[in-house]
């Protein structure tokens, strides 16, 4: 046989074969995808859930319901997602709770934050807001961050610090600054932003470290005085608001907390499946109408990678693992 017609004949061959070598991309989704979270309806995370899943849903043809699976500080609904099949059609949106404040607060889990699960985007960021009575910083004469660490140090144990509960990232975001001034401010913890935010406007605590969505109605009436923001950016509902770093010189820089929800699954989801859903969530977040309802009420639209996000997790478990131990942080 002529050589030419050979090597054409081996190029059919292997043009034939190609297909055959390509793995083929997954069918899914073909039914609804159950959307864990692992908090009660109406909070923050439900929130955000809400109104990604209708959009999921226009995307991919199917339902995305969205599951309320409460209890055991998250850890429930968390550990359900770790032990799913991973086929896709069991999600949730994890937070900043799920997968780093609550490894720190419970080392036992039965699950691993990040070898238990497929991390596919952040979706979405806030920070906190420190806030103070504007009567109870009259009397003490603080009317800045600067104001609020001069009085403490000299002070200690003067001021009390509300936050949503014990070993919450409202807490925590506390706890870090009084650590990084080396001033000490009493907590008192309450069940819920909701009760303390309430004490503060009527004056029995002094300051509390709160997430800017349930605190800026208040903000806005001027019940509540702002003294900065958590992140490491201004937040654009507060944009006259400095951040504790701008705000806090030299002992204060650095810090940054940022409470974030990302949507994720068990570990080992094909990969495909994974970069399709990391993709559409991309698309779903930067566009309007969901990213301006969500910056209306403080939330920034996240996106990013699958890679990315597992890396912000892994630095979120160590720096809020040193925060807890220093703290002696301990569950309710």
């Amino acid at each position: 046989m002529p050589l030419t017609r050979r090597r054409a004949q081996v190029a059919m061959t292997g043009w034939l074969l190609a297909p055959s070598m390509v793995p083929a991309e997954t069918a899914w989704p073909i039914k609804s995808v159950r959307l864990v979270v692992p908090y009660a309806p109406a909070g923050a995370t439900d929130l955000v859930a809400r109104m990604l899943a209708p959009e999921l849903t226009a995307a991919f043809g199917q339902p995305f319901v969205v599951d309320n699976r409460p209890g055991g500080g998250a850890i429930i609904g968390t550990a359900e997602v770790a032990k799913a099949a991973p086929d896709g059609y069991t999600l949730m949106v994890g937070t900043i709770g799920t997968h780093a404040i609550g490894p720190a607060l419970f080392p036992r889990l039965s699950y691993d934050p990040i070898k238990d699960f497929t991390a596919v985007s952040m979706v979405a960021a806030t920070g906190n807001v420190l806030v103070m009575n504007p009567a109870k910083a009259r009397e003490r004469g603080i009317a800045s961050v600067h104001d609020l660490v001069r009085f403490a140090t000299a002070n200690p144990g003067r001021l009390n610090m509300a936050s949503a509960g014990n070993g919450t990232s409202i807490h925590l975001a506390g706890e870090l600054f009084k650590q990084m001034t080396r001033t000490f401010m009493v907590h008192i913890p309450y069940r819920g932003s909701g009760p303390a935010l309430l004490d503060l406007v009527a004056g029995s605590v002094d300051v509390m470290f709160d997430a800017v969505p349930s605190s800026i109605a208040h903000i806005r009436a001027g019940r509540l005085l702002p003294l900065a923001v958590t992140p490491s950016h201004r937040v654009p509902v507060l944009q006259d608001v400095p951040t504790v770093q701008e705000a806090g010189g030299p002992q204060l820089r650095g810090y940054e907390v940022s409470s974030w929800a990302g949507v994720l699954g068990p570990a080992d989801m094909p990969p495909d499946v994974t970069a399709r859903l990391q993709r559409e969530l991309a698309r779903i977040v930067r566009a309007s109408p969901l990213k301006d309802r969500w910056t209306a009420e403080g939330w920034l639209s996240a996106g990013g990678t699958s890679a990315e996000f597992t890396s912000l997790i892994a630095a979120e478990v160590k720096k809020w693992g040193r925060v807890v131990r220093a703290a002696g942080v301990r569950p309710d």
